[in-house]
């Protein structure tokens, strides 16, 4: 019953990450007239303010230690902090500039990335319905660039850089609050000199525009840290499996905002690329819960084979035991030794 509840709570909560992580073109352009690098600078500045709230409350400070001692731990976090600025910038500018539905394709196209990423920087060897996924989506891709007249730019850097991100938080190995505060104190500096430029300069909206429009700004730490929190929570309650599926609920939320809500143009070509993509997944989808369900299968077979084995021979260890060499029935009288005792 417990097992239960807890998975249904982590199915919620992976709901709800990815709900909001698919619902967020919708806030973003209630920051204007705040630019997409003023946006991005507050966003890393409130996200360390929230998340050093959190670990605060949690006094979850020992990881600090740890990732000061090693150097290779932070140029690795250096390097997700420039990385998912890349992401979270370009993210920001393209819902703003009204390229909600390019951007989906992004986050479509992220798990196929991150397929390629393994096999041209780790040498992982790819299964043949992997393949075909990844050229269905190289043809996707084609089909995508003839229809826009140009690559899908936006889709791919937001694709990369996100796939780039989770290889090298894979490397750095720390839990996603803790990993967003080391990456967001990366940002931090940076990020609050741009922000006093910018007021210095009389260009700064926060504090020009109103208390409303500050307390957006802020927010953003909170629309950044909160499904995060939930992901997590997530994570820890649901398999692998699970959450694989629910990271479409992203790009669909968001494809379905761009097409419905903000109404941006879907002509053929594009509906033809995109259902290219959506096969690609499909296949990909099917191939790793096929593979999931053989290896849960040849787990289970190989735990019963060990467990047979076991009670063969406590079986065998019993029967010696009862016949021993004086015959069926009878126990077996140990020797006494010769030895003289001291």
């Amino acid at each position: 019953m417990k097992e239960d509840n807890e998975g249904r709570a982590g199915l919620l909560y992976g709901i709800g990450a990815y709900g909001m992580w698919g619902l967020v073109p919708l806030f973003w352009p209630l920051l204007k007239p705040a630019g997409a690098v003023e946006i991005l600078a507050h966003r890393m500045v409130w996200s360390l303010v929230v998340v050093g709230i959190a670990l605060l409350a949690l006094r979850r400070w020992g990881w600090i230690r740890e990732l000061v001692r090693s150097p290779r731990k932070l140029g690795l976090i250096t390097l997700a902090a420039t990385v998912i600025t890349v992401n979270w910038g370009v993210y920001i500018w393209a819902v703003n500039a009204g390229q909600v539905v390019e951007s989906s394709l992004g986050y479509f196209i992220n798990p196929l990335v991150t397929i390629a990423l393994g096999v041209l920087l780790l040498k992982e060897r790819l299964r043949p319905a992997q393949w075909v996924a990844v050229g269905v989506a190289a043809t996707a891709v084609l089909v995508l660039s003839i229809g826009y007249g140009r690559p899908p730019w936006i889709s791919l850097i937001l694709a990369f850089s996100f796939g780039v991100y989770g290889l090298v938080k894979k490397k750095v190995n720390i839990g996603g609050l803790e990993s967003l505060a080391a990456e967001t104190a990366v940002q931090f500096l940076p990020a609050l000199a741009y922000l006093l430029w910018l007021g210095t300069q009389g260009s700064a909206t926060f504090g020009t525009e109103g208390a409303g429009h500050a307390a957006l700004l802020a927010a953003t730490g909170i629309v950044t840290a909160v499904p995060l929190v939930c992901f997590g929570a997530a994570a820890i309650r649901v398999p692998l499996s699970t959450l694989g599926l629910l990271q479409y609920l992203a790009p669909v939320f968001q494809f379905s905002l761009g097409v419905l809500y903000f109404h941006e143009a879907m002509p053929p070509e594009r509906w033809a690329g995109f259902s290219l993509v959506w096969l690609a997944l499909t296949i990909l989808t099917w191939d790793a819960l096929r593979t999931a369900r053989r290896n849960r299968a040849e787990a289970e077979a190989l735990a019963k084979a060990v467990v047979d084995r076991a009670l063969r021979r406590r079986d065998t260890a019993a029967e010696d035991i009862t016949t021993g060499p004086a015959g069926p029935g009878t126990a077996a009288v140990p020797t006494t030794s010769t030895r003289p005792s001291h």
